[in-house]
């Protein structure tokens, strides 16, 4: 037991020991492992540069896209939305009526000639007594104006009024607008737009367009081209931007002949602006017809009136069967015509007006020609062709070697027997197309080569 005490004693004095030698570790003060985030300092010059380089490849993707969706859209959309092509305009052919020869007149002896009923013959007493009893009064009168009325508002269908704006500016910084207008008829419709047929006088310098129809819907039309000969333009507009009530209106003017041997002295309606002023109507007769323009490469026939209008009167002429016989154009009235009417005849415009409706160039040569007589060819020995009667300055003929009192006899192997036929194949040939001439020249046979230019 004592033993026993004794090693308790010993353990715990040892216990004490250890617990005198433990010297615990004082904590650690939070202050001295407190960290603090400093902030990288800012490089200016790199921001800056990073900066630009993004606003310029910003730049470069927005230039690349809008040029790839300028590029390609357009193809997309033809392919998913093919659009259709304009037609193009093209006028019938005019049928002559050739007179009855008298050799024609002769029956054949074999054939029987079917029995004529006998008119019976009528004296001058009978002659009066029928016309005593047929009486015009002032009813019929009006009926028949009535009827020239009604003529002219249906071929009013296809007459529309033509007006350009030209914006200015006055002394004061002020902008104004000037508006001129004439008269024009509708002559065509290609599947994409109307055509129009208008003088170009008043298209000069024009900064918009406006077509106001029959119905008087206003809408914007484009210049499709101008002949320089005539003074004559062609204008579009599309027939998505004319209403489906205008569309049931209007009307495409039937382009008549102004060749027919019956059209002298016979009644004509002046439409469009006879008087000056849109809307006006003028009745009158034919005085004469086949008088010829003298224009190089060209053989416009004018008709004349005893209407009396404006000396800038537009419009057209119109026979009793609502056909256009003529186109308005005062400039080629002569002074002693004073204010009557006188037209382009339709029959020698159909040729321009398709060339300009196409937007087709016209070819240039540059000669004032003539059929040769058939009395000179007899009696002189000029063999028949084109009679070149002048020959424009610096143009393509005067720079081929072509002289006045020269007679074409041949182009491109084709014989040339009157000055329509030469004309013909300069409307079916285009600008610095290649023509082989030959000419007479004092009685010798030469050939030259022109180089067509084009009319500006």
């Amino acid at each position: 037991m004592a033993e026993q005490g004794k090693e308790e004693n010993s353990i715990n004095q040892g216990t004490e020991k250890e617990q005198e030698e433990y010297t615990p570790t004082p904590p650690v003060q939070s202050d001295f492992l407190r960290e603090t985030i400093k902030q990288k300092p800012v490089n200016k010059k790199k921001l800056l540069r990073r900066t630009l380089i993004t606003v310029a490849m910003a730049v470069v993707f927005g230039l690349v896209a809008c040029f790839t969706f300028l590029v390609l859209e357009p193809v997309i959309s033809n392919r998913l939305y093919p659009e259709e092509e304009a037609e193009e305009v093209q006028f019938p052919e005019e049928t002559v009526t050739e007179e009855m020869k008298p050799e024609d007149m002769l029956v054949e002896e074999e054939k029987e000639e079917p029995e004529e009923p006998v008119q019976p013959e009528l004296d001058d007493k009978k002659i009066e007594e029928l016309l005593s009893k047929v009486q015009f009064g002032l009813q019929d009168y009006q009926l028949l104006y009535e009827e020239m009325a009604g003529l002219a508002k249906t071929a009013g269908r296809s007459v529309v009024t033509v007006t350009s704006v030209v914006s200015d500016v006055d002394w004061f910084n002020n902008i104004y607008e000037n508006e001129a207008s004439a008269s024009g008829i509708i002559v065509a419709n290609n599947g994409k737009s109307i055509l129009i047929l208008v003088s170009a006088g008043m298209l000069n310098d024009a900064d918009s367009i406006v077509v106001t129809f029959c119905d008087q819907e206003k809408v914007e039309a484009q210049l499709v081209q101008k002949d320089a000969a005539t003074g004559l333009a062609v204008l579009s507009v599309p027939l998505l931007s004319i209403g489906e009530e205008t569309m049931d209106v209007i009307d495409i003017a039937n382009l008549g002949s102004s060749n027919n041997s019956d059209l002298l002295g016979s009644p004509v309606v002046a439409l469009g602006s006879p008087m000056g002023t849109a809307g006006s109507v003028c009745y009158g007769i034919v005085t004469s017809v086949g008088t010829v323009v003298d224009q190089p490469d060209s053989a416009y026939k004018t008709i004349s009136t005893d209407i009396y209008g404006s000396r800038n009167a537009t419009g057209v002429l119109v026979n009793l069967k609502g056909m256009v016989i003529g186109i308005i154009d005062n400039m080629n009235t002569s002074n002693d015509m004073g204010n009557l009417l006188t037209a382009y005849g339709i029959s020698e415009l159909k040729r321009t007006i398709e060339k300009m409706s196409n937007d087709k160039e016209r070819a240039y040569l540059g000669i004032h020609g003539a059929d040769v007589p058939e009395e000179a060819g007899e009696e002189l020995g000029i063999p028949m062709g084109t009679y070149v009667k002048e020959i424009e300055m610096d143009s393509p003929a005067m720079a081929a070697g072509i002289q006045s009192g020269d007679v074409v006899i041949q182009v491109n192997e084709t014989p040339i027997m009157t000055y329509n036929e030469l004309l013909t194949i300069l409307y079916n040939a285009n600008p610095e197309d290649t023509l082989t001439m030959a000419l007479m020249r004092q009685g010798k046979e030469m050939d030259v080569s022109v180089v067509l230019g084009r009319w500006e």
